[in-house]
């Protein structure tokens, strides 16, 4: 069936008949919503909020009947297009399905819908002396079933994992409507395949995530948080190690700034700099533990041990939460490079810490090469491997030269084109570079089991012809 025959299968009256008055959305209301990052505008025909997993069900089983295409969209936060349209297809919306449906303390596990906001989940189980230690910037948007769908990661990483380890079980249903509810509280359970972790991270193209359950930490008693100044990156390759050591597994967060974003940002009327004169590369480190004074004595030792072997030539300690904060804002505020680099093209790609020195001085050069007026800048999750880098640099029609240089010298170090956000559109015709043929056939497979007709996030991630 061609995209124009599916545009009028399913009217607004019989989706209404499913999730009820005022679920429905079209025409003008719809183009005024929120697109997402990097997208121009909403091009489906309607957008359908669904309110339970029920509902949801005979969504998708209406429209695997009719052969209509849907794409879901939880906060569409993400930067990789996996929640663009086009017309013709249906937007299924988990935004009503926002209830934090059980806190178990006992247990150290909660039951969330889709649509609850990482921000609003947080600051929820802190108030019970727990903490869900997933965390990224778009924290106040971001979704937890969209964390899960695109396997989200963040700043604590390193410690925690990413969000596959934050997921116990959850309830997922089908492009024909069947509820698979595996909705397991156990941290143990080996009974056979694994089925959750065929949907974390499949970026709603296998099916439609609509329940969780998430697993919750006991909340740290004590936060120390330190940016130093660092001259090479072996010495922050170094640094990572001697610290990681030395804090004795509280080490939660240590976040790569390089010379030209910590600049953008602190440059005149901007954030202030905490330092006189500019290094290299700045490194923030952050450890959480149990006991206050002990904890603080330790972060102090290791930063001064730090010091005087020269891995570090300066550091500044947060006294308070509110220097805490100034010195986060360095890290994560975005507006400026945005606005400085232009045309704006950010990547997320994922390598060895080992690799990361060679490969930086290699994107460096090649777009020196492409592009001589071009401006660069990494940052990111180094302690687990992912550097994230904003690039400005040629004309709306320069965006594959771009990514040229970003993921082509990925290739011969093993090293993964999408550390954290996926693949959507975005990174597509790069997936060959980090996924054999042999996976990507898997996968193929996988996409023909659980969605024949194909009518889930058509075109993401995979290319796949045509029925």
């Amino acid at each position: 069936m061609g995209m124009t025959d599916t545009r009028a299968r399913i009217g607004e009256a019989e989706l209404l008949d499913i999730a009820g008055p005022g679920s429905v959305i079209s025409g003008a209301d719809l183009r005024e919503r929120e697109p997402g990052y990097f997208m121009d505008g909403i091009r489906a025909d309607l957008l359908v909020r669904p309110s339970t997993t029920e509902q949801v069900a005979a969504i998708l089983s209406l429209c695997n009947a009719r052969q209509q295409p849907v794409v879901v969209h939880g906060g569409v936060s993400g930067w990789v297009r996996a929640t663009q349209t086009r017309p013709g297809e249906i937007i299924l919306s988990m935004e009503r399905m926002n209830a934090i449906e059980r806190i178990d303390g006992e247990n150290r596990s909660a039951i969330v819908q889709a649509g609850v906001i990482l921000q609003n989940f947080q600051e929820t189980v802190e108030k019970q002396g727990l903490c869900f230690p997933l965390d990224l910037g778009g924290r106040g948007s971001c979704q937890l079933g969209g964390n899960a769908s695109t396997n989200a990661g963040g700043m604590r990483v390193l410690r925690y994992g990413m969000m596959r380890e934050q997921v116990l079980g959850l309830e997922v249903v089908l492009a024909d409507g069947r509820i698979v509810s595996s909705m397991n509280s156990m941290l143990k359970n080996n009974t056979g395949y694994d089925l959750k972790q065929l949907f974390i991270g499949s970026e709603g193209t296998l099916g439609v995530i609509t329940r969780l359950v998430l697993r919750l930490r006991e909340m740290p008693v004590s936060c120390n948080t330190a940016i130093v100044a660092v001259q090479t990156m072996s010495a922050v390759a170094s640094l990572l190690r001697k610290v990681d050591a030395g804090l004795g597994g509280q080490l939660s967060a240590f976040e790569l700034i390089d010379s030209d974003f910590f600049g953008v940002n602190t440059s005149e009327g901007r954030l202030r700099s905490p330092f006189a004169k500019r290094s290299p590369y700045y490194v923030i480190i952050e450890s959480q533990g149990a006991d206050s004074t002990r904890d603080a004595n330790i972060f102090e030792s290791v930063l001064a041990e730090a010091m005087e072997t020269g891995l570090v030539s300066d550091a500044i300690i947060a006294a308070s939460e509110q220097q805490r904060a100034d010195i986060w804002a360095i890290r994560e505020t975005l507006e400026h490079v945005v606005s400085d680099f232009t045309p704006f093209y950010a990547f997320d790609v994922s390598l060895t810490v080992g690799e990361m020195e060679a490969y930086m001085k290699r994107v460096r050069a090649d777009l020196a090469q492409t592009f001589p007026d071009g401006k660069i800048a990494f940052l990111g999750h180094v302690g687990d491997g992912n550097l994230h880098i904003a690039i400005g640099a040629g004309g709306p029609d320069d965006r594959h030269a771009v990514e040229e240089c970003v993921y082509r010298p990925l290739g011969a170090i093993g090293g993964s084109v999408s550390a954290e956000h996926g693949i959507g559109l975005e990174k597509k015709p790069w997936l060959p570079i980090s996924r054999n043929a042999e996976e990507l056939a898997v996968m193929r497979q996988l996409k023909d089991l659980f969605d024949p007709q194909r009518i889930l996030n058509p075109g993401k991630v995979l290319t796949i012809n045509a029925r």
